[in-house]
């Protein structure tokens, strides 16, 4: 990659951010009264659960207190009684019982905090509809370059974290992990999507799908940069989804792209991807990649290592060539 390679890509703020789309959007669409509604509804719900997770998490403690004090008593007077074997083992069942009623709770409080997300972001794709398109006016002008920016980093931020119970593996679309090959992008999604510039050169661009048509199997994405006025259809090869979710490293590093992978990530202060090594993979939930790009403007052919978020790193796709 070189600077004249980025075309008119290379002036579009935004540095290794992106939007987050949470989940499968909820279908039909919600009013916006009733999204509201359904919204607070999710938080009553989650007051209570919250309330709940003390509860059992007091219940708990009280049994480990427990258990801390028969070991006292059993070193003080240094045996080991059937009394006292089979009151630990009362005591550590009840306490395993605890811990599971308040992970229990705790999915619950998480399934809220996920559908209340689905249904903002639902509410963020309306938003947008409504805001730059108007009947009389037609399409809006684009969107101002530090206002985008603005927006894709906080997206990043919020991008949800991938939470498993014990032995459960990432699903698709977590961190490094591909799609599955049937997967359809819902609208509003980013993806990576192959397009062909005024140059005649092709690159893979920041988009957002628009639809996806069954009957010609082709996606209608907008160029992130280009809002509201360039628009392009593009079959299921040209387009790269990217992460629904975070991986998390300390407990899932094998849904990360590990050192020197080679992989497309979306290259700082442009909406366009390039191939990179990765240098580092993030080493915490909230860390991001260390990358070198293939940039020919390098002496070495590589740029120094730059951050990128785990929402804009993706697996390579080789072009066909015919």
């Amino acid at each position: 990659m070189s600077t004249a390679r980025r075309g008119k890509y290379a002036n579009v703020t935004g540095s290794g951010a992106g939007s987050a789309s949470l989940a499968p959007v909820p279908s039909p669409a919600l009013s916006v009264q009733e999204s509201t509604s359904s919204i607070q509804d999710h938080l009553v719900e989650l007051h209570k659960l919250i309330k709940q997770v003390q509860e059992e998490r007091d219940k708990g403690e009280h049994n480990l207190s427990n258990i801390t004090k028969t070991h006292e008593k059993m070193q003080s007077e240094q045996k080991v009684s059937p009394y006292y074997k089979t009151k630990l083992k009362t005591l550590y069942s009840n306490a395993m019982s605890d811990a599971e009623n308040e992970a229990e709770v705790l999915w619950k409080a998480l399934d809220n905090i996920k559908q209340v997300r689905m249904i903002q972001h639902e509410q963020r794709v309306q938003a947008r509809i409504s805001d730059n398109y108007n009947e009389s006016e037609g399409p809006r002008k684009t969107m101002r370059r530090g206002v985008l920016m603005t927006m894709l980093q906080q997206s990043a931020l919020l991008l949800p974290l991938w939470v498993g119970k014990p032995g459960q593996s990432p699903p698709p679309l977590c961190g490094a992990i591909p799609c599955e090959n049937n997967y359809i992008a819902k609208k509003g999604d980013k993806v990576a999507a192959r397009v062909r510039g005024s140059d005649g050169d092709e690159n893979w661009i920041l988009a957002e799908v628009d639809m996806f048509n069954v009957n010609t199997n082709k996606y209608e994405v907008e160029d992130i940069d280009e809002e509201g006025k360039e628009r392009h259809h593009l079959s299921k090869r040209r387009i790269i989804p990217l992460p629904l979710m975070k991986a998390n490293p300390e407990t899932n590093p094998e849904a990360l792209f590990s050192k020197g992978t080679l992989v497309m990530a979306l290259y700082p202060q442009t909406t366009c991807f390039y191939r990179a090594i990765v240098n580092e993979p993030p080493s915490g939930p909230q860390d991001e990649y260390l990358v070198f790009f293939e940039d020919t403007s390098y002496v070495d052919g590589y740029s120094p290592p730059l951050k990128v978020a785990q929402r804009y790193v993706v697996q390579v796709k080789e072009t066909k060539r015919r």
